[in-house]
């Protein structure tokens, strides 16, 4: 019977359990995008950058250095 019922619902079942694989593929990866050193290194050298070429204040500099700075403690 339990084959049956898996026959019987896969149209239905099918495309649900394809669409949360692949949301579950993109969540993966986007989180290891986020916490990626390499990356976050990057993002504090882009935003010294700005700080210098005048684009964001100082406040604004402290606060996001702060954030990057714990995301990348977090992952030690």
């Amino acid at each position: 019977m339990g084959l049956v019922r898996a026959l019987l619902t896969l149209p239905v079942k099918g495309p649900v359990q394809s669409g949360l694989w692949v949301a579950r593929k993109v969540h993966e990866t986007a989180e290891v995008e986020f916490n990626d050193p390499a990356a976050l290194r990057k993002m504090l050298v882009s935003l010294e950058q700005q700080l210098l070429n005048g684009d964001i204040s100082e406040a604004a500099y402290d606060k996001a250095e702060t954030e990057i700075l714990m995301r990348l403690r977090g992952l030690r």
